[in-house]
């Protein structure tokens, strides 16, 4: 896909941060947008921020953990636009907390959001994307599903699972050599409202949770759309944002599973 001109993109959370700046930039490139988010005033916001004919942007109002609504979204869409190109699953939620003191309901909360949200999208989205000829999904993930760390134990395995689940299905597409193209994007720190927004643990300090992401988010969303752009047209399985993002991945590749003992370092000295 080198052109995103009158493509119909569908991005999840575009009511702020990478979601809003991916739509953004889409509606740069002259793509038309189906833009979901549980935060309608956000969704309004963002589409004061395209700043152009908005004839072909349209919003809904969406909870990615209600299978039931996403599936039923994608229909909409279609109905709507009358093809869907692009499902872009970026909607997602942060949880500070130590895995011996983690409430299981917020550990339900967030795997349902930023695992499954990004399976029902995936899977609701799929045959509509086969059908358009010329489709790619763009799944987010983190640079926290290449590797752990300590007080991230519920997100790690959200994110670890969007990975892998859409590393397989890139295979079978290409195997099945069906037109839809598949990227996992694994951001960095990027200077989003996540950390603030996010639920924390009984015992976790929300000043000490906010002060150490502001410490490592350095790209800005815009940076990150970007990014995730250009790596859609070079058609990567594997998009990495923010220079961090690929220290970590090269570290991880190097280091194998020894990177443990530089992610425990850091968080005895940021965040324990």
């Amino acid at each position: 896909m080198k052109s995103l001109n009158n493509k119909v993109a569908v991005v999840t959370g575009a009511g702020s941060g990478i979601g809003r700046a991916l739509a953004i930039a889409l509606a740069k490139e002259g793509a038309q947008l189906a833009l979901s988010d549980v935060n309608v005033e956000g969704l309004e916001e963002t589409k004061k921020q395209i700043g152009k004919d908005l004839s072909c942007v349209r919003t809904y109002r969406l909870d990615v953990s209600d299978k039931e609504a996403v599936y039923a979204h994608a229909e909409e869409v279609e109905r709507d636009f009358g093809k869907v190109n692009l499902i872009f699953n970026n909607a997602g939620v942060a949880l500070s907390a130590k895995l011996l003191e983690v409430d299981m309901e917020d550990f339900e909360w967030l795997m349902n959001i930023d695992f499954w949200g990004v399976v029902y999208g995936t899977q609701a989205f799929l045959p509509k994307l086969i059908a358009s000829g010329d489709g790619h999904i763009i799944n987010i993930s983190s640079v926290f599903g290449i590797i752990s760390v300590p007080k991230q134990g519920t997100y790690n395995a959200a994110k670890f699972a969007v990975r892998g689940y859409t590393e397989a299905l890139r295979q079978e597409l290409k195997l099945d050599n069906l037109p839809v193209q598949v990227s996992c994007v694994h951001p960095g720190g990027i200077q989003t409202e996540i950390a603030r927004n996010a639920r924390i643990g009984a015992t976790e300090d929300r000043n000490l949770t906010d002060t150490s992401f502001d410490k490592v988010a350095k790209t800005t969303p815009a940076k990150a759309a970007s990014i995730i752009l250009k790596g859609i047209k070079a058609n990567k399985a594997r998009i990495l944002v923010g220079p961090d993002a690929h220290v970590i991945h090269f570290l991880s590749q190097v280091l194998g599973s020894r990177y443990q003992a530089l992610t425990q370092l850091w968080a005895k000295k940021m965040i324990y």
